[in-house]
This record gives structure tokens, C-alpha cells and sequence, in this order.
């Protein structure tokens, strides 16, 4: 039965426990969500721990974007039982001014908590305005449903001299290293709006300002498009971790060639373990923030690359979007330390998908760095980049196609025996009658696929 959480004279979330079972669609994926609201695993980290849960954000169910999301929820994997984690009593959903706004939701790796974006909250919408890119941060609450928030980052846009650990913009994609001790996330400026996007991370500190547990810094400096000189960055993004211990953040560069020209390039920050955060500079008014002492940069790709790029877990390979010879977009593997100018060949990219019609989204690794998912032509396929007779062979999980709803938001479970992932589908209330989000479309379900690979040589069982 659906149930209904009214508060501020408007409805912010609904979450249920559905009364339809969890059926199959097809014989290889089944439908886990039915309940008349967005489940948007948005690219994110969204399975706990233990692999019991799955968390998300409610975006576009009652009004347009994140700025507009009421709510964060989780649903067990076992049951389909939906529980709210996140719902501030106090939200104002509006096409032009939005509060706080919530979502791209991630379970910590290590403990019970899950991260997210999290706008102004409405009682400090008069001091900060409302949701933005720029105006948004890290909200953390526990995955018991108690719904107490607090945040990771302080964001600072009020002093001439920014606060040591804060930030002074927009943090989101937040993303743990595999051992939840970094937390690797996109940045946006406020004070200094017309510097581009680039990356960052926070980590629990001493010295994170009061009231906070992490200390924020930027990764990656980026100038300003005009005075860009040859080699460097005007913007950073789409970045991931590579290996477990957040040594390493992958990201797509868009950096000035010789000929005047920007290219979207695939580089590494490198960012030693036991690195100072404290010797970053955090920025004014009128300087933008810098990175701390000891990360340095390195460029893999001098050809056209693109992201959400991802890295094993064991941080030997990072995967990445590129064109392919016959024009599809596919996705390629490059060593970690690689670089497509080497005189080695076994440290230049190689293809790792073929697929008919491309690899559209939703790239993911394996933990066992035998395989690789995507999504391609609305469904799911696997590809095993184990070295050897298997590399790119490519298996089908779910039904593909034009007649089936595009698979979306990839993710696979942190002992790798599943994937979830969203799609829109017709979704009916306890009447019976069919319902529609807030833009008229069906709701995103949240479907499971399993991948069996008993002989962990990327290719799952059913298909050896």
C-alpha cells in the first residue's frame, strides 16, 4: 500500500512498501521498485555495505531536478520494502527557486551512512539563497532511517578570506574511496563564477572548520578560458576514483592544444596517501582555491576522451569513453600509469568494447577487474577485459532493443554478484490507475540483474 507524507501543505515523499511482488520483466532482469515516485541511482555508489540495500534520490517526482527532490530512500534488495531515510519537513518545490533540494545519493563503503547533494536548507534560504550548482554540499545521514542530517563540508561564501577547509561553491558527485576514508567530489565556484568546473575531495580532519568533520580541498586548478596558455585546464569533471585508498582521481580535462583549441583529454591526479590538506589554500574573494602541496597531474590521452570515466579497484586500469574506428562510441582501458604516446605498446589504450551500437552509458568495473558493464541500445552488456582468449567478449544481462525503455544509472553491487540500474516504467497507485511523474513520464524503477562468474574469467556462467 502506498503511503503519503504530507508536511508544509505539499506532498514531499511517498514511499511504500508495494503490494505487487517483485516479478520478472525478462528472464534475465526483475523489477525490484513499484511504488509512485523516482528511484534515481544517478551513476552513484547506491548499494550499502552488505549489499542488503539500495539508496536513492526522488527527483522530478514533484517537481523539475535535484533542486526539486524531496526526499532520500532506501529499498532492500530482499524484500522491495522502501524506507525514508531523508525528508526535511520544510521544502519549497518551485520551477524557479527551489529548497534545499537533494540527491545523487552513495552509501559509505565502510558504515551505515549515506551521502548526498544538499542545497540551503529553508531557513537559510534568506542568507544563501536557494538550490543551485553552486550552492550545494555534502549531507550525511544514517541508513537507519532516523533522518538526523549533518554535513561533511563547510561551504564558506560570506568572509574576503575563505575559511581554511571550506569551500566557497557547489560540491556534488560525492563519491567514497573504497576505504570511506576520501571523498572525492565535482566543485562549482560561487565567489568566482567564471572559473569552470573541476574536482575535489574532503577527508575527516583535526583541522576541518568547527562544526564539521571534513576538511575540503581542490585537486585540480583550472585557469580562466581566455588567458588559457597550452597545456592547461579551463575545466575538470566526470571524475572517479582509481584503486582503493583514493590515491588516484581519474577525470576528463578539457585542456588548450597548440593550435588554439580546447580537447576533452582523459588525466589523473595523483594524490599521495599521506598528502597535507592543510597546505592547500582555500581561496578569497578575489583568488581562487589551490590544491595541496605534493598532487601533481598527469595527462593519459592526447585523443578526444569522455567520461564518467572509472577506475579498478585494484588501481592498474582506468575505462573511458572514446570514438572507435567505425564512428560508435565505445569504451577503452588505459594502465593507470599509461599514456597513449608511450613507445610501449602494453601502457597505450586499447579498445574494450564492440558493440553494434555503441556504449552509451552507465560504464562500471567489476570488483574483480575481470569485467566491465555498460549500457548499449537500452540494455545491459558485460565484457570481460581479463587479459587473454575472453578480452571483449561482450554478453547480454537484459533485453536490448528499441521496443524496451532505456536502461539507465548503472551499478553494481560491491561483492559484484548483481547490477542495479533504472528504467522508466508504467507504475499504477493502489486504485489501479496509472501515474505520472511530475513531467509526465513514467516512473524510474529500480530492476536488478545477477552476474554469476564462478570461473572469474568475466564471463558469467549462463552464456560459458
Amino acid at each position: 500500500m502506498n503511503s503519503f507524507f504530507l508536511k508544509a501543505g505539499m506532498l514531499v515523499t511517498i514511499l511504500a512498501v508495494s503490494l505487487q511482488p517483485a516479478t520478472a520483466q525478462t528472464p534475465g532482469e526483475w523489477q525490484l521498485t513499484f511504488s509512485t515516485i523516482n528511484h534515481l541511482l544517478d551513476n552513484n555508489d547506491n548499494f550499502s555495505k552488505d549489499n542488503r540495500f539500495i539508496c536513492f534520490d526522488t527527483r522530478e517526482t514533484l517537481g523539475g531536478g535535484i533542486g526539486n527532490s524531496t526526499s532520500i530512500g532506501k529499498v532492500s534488495v530482499t524484500s522491495g520494502l522502501e524506507n525514508l531515510l531523508y525528508a526535511p519537513y520544510d521544502v519549497i518545490v518551485s520551477t524557479t527557486a527551489s529548497a534545499p533540494g537533494m540527491g545523487a545519493a552513495s552509501f559509505s563503503p565502510v558504515s551505515d551512512e549515506v551521502v548526498f547533494i544538499h542545497g540551503p536548507l529553508v531557513s537559510e534560504t534568506a542568507t544563501l539563497g536557494f538550490y543551485g550548482t553552486r550552492n550545494r554540499r555534502g549531507g550525511v545521514v544514517l541508513g537507519d532511517g532516523s533522518g538526523d542530517i549533518r554535513f561533511y563540508d563547510m561551504r564558506d561564501v560570506t568572509s574576503a578570506i575563505t575559511t581554511p577547509g571550506a569551500h566557497r561553491g557547489g560540491s556534488h558527485r560525492h563519491e567514497y574511496s573504497l576505504d570511506g576514508k576520501r571523498v572525492g567530489f565535482t566543485y562549482d565556484d560561487h565567489l568566482l563564477p567564471t572559473y569552470g568546473r573541476t574536482i575535489g575531495m574532503m577527508v575527516p580532519h583535526a583541522k576541518a572548520p568547527a562544526g564539521y568533520s571534513h576538511y575540503s580541498v581542490l585537486l585540480v586548478p583550472v585557469v580562466l578560458t581566455a588567458s588559457a596558455q597550452v597545456g592547461e585546464l579551463d575545466k575538470a569533471d566526470s571524475d572517479s576514483w582509481v584503486g582503493s585508498k583514493g590515491q588516484m582521481r581519474a577525470f576528463i580535462g578539457h585542456v588548450k592544444q597548440a593550435d588554439g583549441t580546447f580537447m576533452s583529454s582523459l588525466f589523473v591526479v595523483d594524490i599521495p596517501e599521506n598528502v597535507d590538506v592543510t597546505t592547500a589554500n582555500s581561496g578569497s574573494t578575489t583568488s581562487f582555491p589551490t590544491p595541496p602541496a605534493g598532487v601533481t597531474i598527469r595527462r593519459l590521452t592526447n585523443t578526444a576522451a569522455s567520461g564518467i570515466v572509472r577506475g579498478s579497484h585494484d588501481g592498474t586500469r582506468i575505462a573511458y569513453y572514446a570514438t572507435a574506428t567505425d564512428g560508435t562510441r565505445q569504451v577503452f582501458i588505459i594502465p593507470s600509469n599509461g599514456s597513449d604516446q608511450s613507445t610501449d605498446a602494453a601502457m597505450r589504450p586499447v579498445q574494450a568494447t564492440f558493440l553494434e551500437k555503441g556504449a552509451s552509458g552507465g560504464l562500471r568495473w567489476h570488483p574483480s577487474g575481470n569485467s566491465i558493464a555498460v549500457i548499449s541500445d537500452n540494455g545491459i552488456a558485460a565484457i570481460s577485459v581479463l587479459p587473454g582468449p575472453t578480452f571483449g567478449k561482450a554478453t547480454w544481462l537484459t533485453t536490448h532493443g528499441t521496443s524496451v525503455a532505456a536502461a539507465d544509472a548503472l551499478v553494481w553491487s560491491r561483492d559484484g554478484a548483481r547490477l542495479a540500474f533504472n528504467r522508466r516504467l508504467p507504475t499504477y497507485n493502489a486504485a489501479g490507475e496509472l501515474v505520472k511523474d511530475f513531467n509526465k513520464n513514467d516512473f524510474r524503477q529500480i530492476l536488478l540483474v545477477d552476474f554469476p562468474d564462478t570461473d572469474k574469467n568475466g564471463v558469467p556462467d549462463s552464456v560459458q
